[in-house]
């Protein structure tokens, strides 16, 4: 079997409070881009799994990776071979190691189906991980696994990804949140929400890593109609209203910062 295991990006991200648990209250809209990491799974007498890729080396422990977590979680008969092509940046807030569990539980169900409980079980493995198995835009709130439907008028439009290749760990960067409730999401479509809505992790993931600052000004500068840090960064990504718009972004980022990372898609 072949999956993808789609970039996941926050449209928008509003901190509302920090709990009493040690988590954030958070509001978000979640979109997923058509490109990724790239798995494949045969039958083998036991799960196991070889990680391969550009990425391949940020991941140093193979048997405790999520995909392993993942295949142990589910039950699947006989085991699988899994090979994870590692072509998204780890530690970038694009939801990479939550993207390819979420790519082992839509194998899973299309080899003997899901348990009735499989958001639970996804929720153990990681906050985003439930709205990554159905990889569709949604709205999540609480710690982000309380998923709502929201209308999705932004499926095929160019989005360019842009990392500076620096990795940036999710606790440091709440940990600098100001602690401001600057307020709820915008009402209204997945569009609107992106053009009104915003990142409250940017000044923090900024002042961790510079770069981040530098990413958001050429992508601002690229003619993009819209233009954040997703999730805790430090990538971050731009819409575009036509592809050609995307291509010549991408060309200049590319000149400009060639040793970058830069994934050019569609969202979902």
């Amino acid at each position: 079997m072949f999956e993808t295991a789609y970039a996941k990006i926050n449209l928008a991200l509003h901190v509302r409070r920090r709990r009493e648990d040690g988590y954030h209250e958070l509001e978000t809209v979640f979109a997923f881009v058509d490109q990724g990491d790239l798995l494949t799974a045969s039958p083998a007498a036991y799960d196991v799994l070889n990680v391969t890729g550009e990425f391949a080396g940020a991941l140093d422990n193979a048997t405790g990776n999520v995909v392993m977590q993942a295949l142990n979680s589910l039950k699947h008969v006989p085991g699988w071979a899994v090979n994870l092509e590692k072509r998204l940046p780890v530690a970038a807030g694009l939801g990479g190691g939550s993207a390819d569990a979420g790519a082992i539980f839509r194998m899973v169900q299309r080899w003997s189906g899901l348990p009735d409980n499989w958001r639970e079980i996804a929720a153990r493995l990681g906050a985003d991980v439930p709205a990554c198995v159905e990889s569709i835009t949604c709205i999540g709130r609480g710690t982000g696994t309380e998923l709502l439907s929201v209308v999705n008028d932004l499926a095929g439009k160019p989005v360019l990804l842009v990392n500076p290749r620096i990795p940036l760990s999710t606790g440091p960067v709440f940990r600098g949140w100001s602690g401001i409730d600057e307020g709820p999401l915008p009402e209204g479509s997945a569009w609107e929400i992106a053009l009104y809505g915003r990142n409250d992790l940017e000044l923090s993931a900024m002042e961790l890593v510079s770069e981040v600052a530098d990413v958001l000004e050429l992508l601002r500068a690229s003619n993009a109609a819209v233009s954040r840090m997703s999730g805790s960064g430090a990538t971050c990504f731009a819409l575009y209203h036509d592809e050609q718009a995307l291509a010549a972004a991408q060309m200049e980022i590319q000149r400009k910062r060639p040793h970058w990372w830069t994934m050019a898609g569609k969202l979902r």
